[in-house]
């Protein structure tokens, strides 16, 4: 007798096969397995962390000072701040370093490359706090004094890995793409740039982290921010406002970092 039963179907997808899937996109984003704990794990412990900071903040007993500086609105809006300053000095900085650095490896502004990084190298090695007091003595206080000073303290990673990773692509691909017509502007779009990527985006998530733990300085040029909270502890010899503000500031690095390395995974070009 032959059986009627109805195969199952298989057009919808299993959890085996959509986990499949989700593990080939990784693979093709080049994410290992190490790699891949480094995305789950940071976000994990900047939730632990700042859960064990808010149960300690609301059962700790804080004098009239410490209450003040640590309200919920006033951290808040010192958060705003960092993050206003971290983020508007990136975008300057990003801005401002790919296209020098892609300069830097066109024609005869090559000779240049070694004395621009050596001149942003001495700008990062002069220290932060004397770089944003010549910037007040020049132009004030300030949220753009505070800006400008954080864009030339994170210019270099995002200038140095710019002329890194497109001098470390294969002369012979870029022969290959000129020989099949593209032009320099081509060549550089679809075959340099892509390339490089990686090594761009790991510039820039250094200078994140650069730029997120020195622009808690900014607030000796009254540019605001989370610094604030740590100046007020040294001031008033409050330990609790110093850690409290540090390990703010800390947590927002890695918070930056982590969505850095989201982005580099994200414009990584496929195979690379």
């Amino acid at each position: 007798m032959t059986d009627l039963a109805t195969p199952p179907s298989t057009s919808a997808s299993t959890p085996a096969e959509g986990s499949g899937g989700f593990r080939t996109w990784l693979s093709r984003k080049g994410v290992t397995r190490e790699t891949l704990g480094m995305l789950v794990v940071p976000p994990l412990l900047i939730a632990a962390v700042f859960v064990g900071f808010v149960i300690w903040r609301q059962t700790a007993e804080l004098d009239s000072i410490e209450a003040q500086q640590l309200r919920w609105s006033e951290i808040g809006t010192l958060f705003r701040e960092h993050l206003a300053l971290t983020v508007t000095s990136a975008i300057i900085v990003v801005a401002l370093a790919v296209p020098l650095g892609i300069a830097l490896t066109r024609g005869a502004l090559r000779r240049a490359a070694p004395i621009v990084v050596a001149v942003a190298n001495a700008g990062q090695a002069a220290p932060s706090v004397g770089l944003l007091v010549l910037l007040f003595l020049w132009l004030g206080s300030g949220f753009w004094t505070a800006v400008i000073g954080l864009s030339l303290y994170g210019l270099l990673p995002v200038l140095r890995n710019t002329i890194t990773g497109i001098q470390a692509v294969d002369p012979t691909l870029v022969e290959a793409a000129r020989g099949v017509g593209m032009s320099n502007v081509g060549t550089l779009r679809k075959i340099e740039l892509p390339l490089a990527i990686p090594v761009i985006m790991a510039g820039v998530r250094t200078s994140l982290v650069l730029i997120t733990g020195t622009a808690s300085l900014a607030c000796f040029i009254n540019a605001g921010g989370l610094g604030e909270i740590v100046q007020t502890g040294i001031a008033l010899f409050r330990f609790s406002l110093m850690v409290t503000g540090a390990l703010l500031i800390a947590l927002l690095a890695l918070f930056i970092e982590w969505v850095g390395r989201l982005l580099e995974i994200a414009y990584r070009p496929k195979g690379v």
